[in-house]
């Protein structure tokens, strides 16, 4: 829009008003500078009634501008219509009668030299360049005024908001320093009455230390005093020490004549204990014999679980054996054992071993290896967990290792304790938990407690 009424770009020929003969009259006078805002409303009028112009009215170089949208056409042809306006004249008052037709009564009162005190100045100032009546240079000039004041009065009332902002945020500092000057006081205040209270602390410890340096002079004299009783209490107790060695090697003599005696009464026992334990296993067999008892399908514990826990899986209708792990010293004896039952802890062994893993994975990697302590051992194994969360899809347990899971309201705790309970005096139960409360518990039912570590490194050496 900068070409239109550009000194550099005016056309020779002069522009005429609306319904004056252009073959008539000239003016020769320069194209006034317009307010950017006037000569964008000039482009924005034109490029609006640009599609309204006959063909052959219209310029060559704007029929290509006259299709484009509406919403483009000022904006993509801007340039172009703002040339043609000031070169080319007749078509300034071709586009002019029909912007100031569609104006109405406004553009009636322009045509006619006056502006409506009312109008936009922007406006007026649009319609007078284009239909260029009687005076039109002092209506834009005019309008250039009116457009000037109103941005100076914007920008003082741009400055006027600028200084209340700016006195809005000084009242805010200005409280908040008030603020801050008071809680300043008040930490003052408060360091001060600290510094009372160090300052009558120092006095305190000052006056114990003093009452300890005394103290210490007095347990000083008192040490000299008892390293002289303590050095008369040696010599006494040196003495008392070759009495008590002539007396010890009286007794080895004595102890060596009792050591052969005993072991001769040693060898009489154990022939007695030899013919006890042949007499009692004689018995034991005929007592099979007379009763028929033939092999148990169901082992005490199996019932346990079926009263008192929750199986993962289905019941396996064969006879579980059991699997254990143990540290290799005092596990392997008790595993060791004719018909040892091995009961484990689940998550109290899985969490101490395998804590960086899944509960799942937590599981199946200790019955795995119970699988693989039972088929070694043979013995009876059941692996007891917390079942407050209950566990679908986990795998059928390996041959000899029974799974159980805590019903709801107890726990694998109370479940174990009802394990061995249901066991018959005298059968090797193994419990294996680093919870001190259960091995208490089942020790005081006559089963033999072992930590979970024992049982990790059993597993580990499988």
């Amino acid at each position: 829009m900068s070409a239109l009424l550009n000194p550099d770009d005016r056309p020779d020929e002069e522009a005429v008003p609306m319904g004056a003969d252009l073959s008539l009259e000239t003016d020769i006078s320069p194209e006034p500078v317009l307010p950017e805002a006037v000569r964008q409303r000039i482009t924005v009028l034109a490029a609006a009634a640009l599609p309204g112009l006959p063909a052959d009215e219209m310029p060559v170089p704007l029929r290509r501008v006259a299709r484009f949208a509406p919403n483009r056409r000022a904006r993509l042809g801007g340039r172009d219509i703002a040339a043609q306006l000031v070169a080319d004249p007749l078509f300034r008052q071709r586009i002019g009668v029909r912007i100031v037709a569609d104006a109405g009564d406004l553009g009636a009162a322009v045509t006619s030299g006056v502006a409506p005190a009312a109008a936009d100045p922007v406006e007026v100032a649009a319609l007078a360049y284009l239909a260029r009546p009687e005076g039109w240079r002092e209506l834009i000039g005019a309008a250039g005024d009116a457009v000037r004041a109103e941005a100076d009065s914007a920008a003082v009332a741009a400055q006027v908001r600028a200084a209340e902002q700016r006195a809005a945020r000084a009242e805010h500092d200005r409280a908040v320093a008030r603020v801050e000057a008071d809680k300043l006081r008040d930490e003052l205040a408060r360091v001060r009455e600290e510094l009372g209270q160090v300052r009558e602390e120092a006095r305190s410890a000052a006056k114990a230390l003093r009452e300890a340096q005394a103290a210490q002079k007095r347990a000083a004299d008192l040490h000299a005093t008892e390293k002289g009783r303590a050095a008369r209490a040696t010599l006494d107790h040196e003495a008392e020490l070759r009495r008590l060695r002539s007396r010890l090697a009286d007794a080895e003599a004595a102890a060596a004549t009792g050591k052969q005696a005993a072991k001769d009464a040693r060898a009489v026992d154990d022939a007695r204990l030899w013919l006890l334990l042949e007499t009692i296993g004689q018995a034991a067999s005929g007592l099979r014999r007379e009763l028929a008892l033939g092999p148990a399908d169901k082992l005490p514990a199996d019932f346990v679980a079926e009263t008192s826990a929750d199986k993962p899986g289905a019941p396996e209708r064969s006879r579980a054996r059991a699997q254990d792990t143990d540290d290799p010293g005092r596990l392997d004896q008790l595993l060791a054992l004719p018909r040892a039952h091995l009961i484990v802890d689940g998550y109290n062994v899985t969490k101490r071993g395998f804590a960086d893993m899944s509960l799942e994975q937590q599981r199946k990697r200790l019955i795995t290896g119970l699988g693989g302590i039972a088929a070694q051992t043979g013995d009876e194994i059941t692996a007891v967990f917390d079942g407050a969360e209950r566990v679908h899809g986990l795998p059928p347990a390996p041959r000899g290792v029974r799974v159980l899971f805590s019903r709801k309201g107890t726990t694998a705790d109370e479940l174990i304790r009802q394990l061995v309970r249901a066991e018959p005096p005298g059968r090797p139960v193994v419990v294996v938990s680093s919870d001190r409360e259960v091995a208490d518990g089942v020790r005081r039912h006559g089963a033999y407690p072992m930590g979970a570590d024992s049982l990790l490194r059993r597993l580990a050496r499988s």
